[in-house]
């Protein structure tokens, strides 16, 4: 029996916001983002601890910003490195993509 993955978890406070996840040793992965305005947001960063390593942590974080931005019709600057990397290797995402 596989232990079910660790829910994300959201956070916004108007200007700023992140998504992250929480191990049961306490660490956190997050991915942080800073809104421009109602229509845009810039994801800024991503850090993933050793607990999360090897277990597509960051992918998901990115990827529940993608999902949410698409749902309210908003636009993604990926200004971090680990976040513009995973636009390039996902060409499904290019509609919420900042150009």
């Amino acid at each position: 029996m596989t232990d079910a993955p660790i829910a994300i978890e959201h956070e916004d406070n108007g200007s700023k916001g992140r998504y992250f996840l929480r191990a049961p040793d306490g660490s956190i992965a997050e991915t942080t983002y800073s809104n421009v305005g109602q229509h845009q947001l810039i994801i800024d960063h991503t850090e993933v601890p050793d607990s999360f390593r090897g277990q597509g942590a960051g992918l998901r974080l990115v990827t529940r910003a993608v999902e949410d931005a698409r749902a309210a019709g908003k636009k993604i600057i990926p200004l971090c490195p680990f976040a513009n990397a995973q636009f390039k290797k996902h060409p499904e995402w290019a509609d919420v993509l900042k150009r």
